[in-house]
């Protein structure tokens, strides 16, 4: 049987939301650590399904994609101990020069998303070129019937007011170049995590970004 998400994992997200301090978390560490092992099997169960399309992702360790709940406090003025979340990098990550899957699950708030977040700026720049050069390319992908269907729009955090250094203020992609990321995410309702077959619908969704990716990808092929 394929492992699903286990209403306890969202209960125990809940909980540390309530009570977001490490007194708590410790007396409740096995809450953590069952929700943990049910997140990793659903993560290996999606990383099959996904590798059918893509198989590179068949070398990602379900374990090792999964982010820690401990929160870096050494530099924020938010000394919250623990993300209220679980989160996974299949093959994307902050400053990635390759194109990859993300999967966020929270209470009311999970999500997956595809693409490259805020590469290095020798990186963002090769994508940019990619865009300028081959814009019908890249608008064909964004255009196509069911990929608009789920992903409206790029993700337009931090875009820049101005064209970039390096391209003209004519270029037909302009509000593209502007960007730093090149995202796109689609919302998650919590009954769609927690069905039967959540790894096959969600693998279906994953699909639809892999010529996005792929695109993204091409100038470090």
């Amino acid at each position: 049987m394929p492992a699903t998400i286990s209403k306890n994992t969202f209960d125990f997200l809940k909980k540390l939301a309530k009570n977001n301090n490490r007194e708590w978390f410790n007396e409740n560490k096995t809450l953590y650590t069952e929700s943990q092992e049910n997140i990793i099997g659903f993560l290996e169960d999606l990383i099959k399904e996904m590798s059918e399309f893509d198989e590179d992702l068949g070398k990602i360790d379900a374990k090792k994609s999964l982010f820690r709940i401990y929160r870096d406090t050494r530099f924020s003025k938010d000394k919250i101990p623990y993300k209220t979340n679980f989160g996974a990098s299949l093959g994307m990550g902050k400053g990635s020069q390759k194109g990859g899957y993300y999967l966020h699950l929270e209470p009311g708030k999970s999500f997956i998303a595809g693409g490259v977040y805020m590469p290095e700026s020798s990186v963002l720049k090769e994508v940019r070129k990619e865009i300028s050069l081959y814009g019908k390319d890249f608008l064909k992908i964004l255009n196509n019937k069911d990929f608009k269907k789920h992903f409206p729009e790029l993700d337009q955090d931090d875009k820049l007011k101005k064209i970039p250094q390096g391209f003209e203020k004519e270029d037909p992609m302009a509000e593209y170049l502007k960007l730093k990321s090149f995202i796109v995410v689609y919302y998650l309702k919590d009954e769609e995590i927690s069905d039967k077959n959540a790894a096959k619908n969600l693998t279906a969704i994953f699909k639809l970004m892999k010529p996005f990716n792929d695109f993204l990808n091409t100038p470090f092929l």
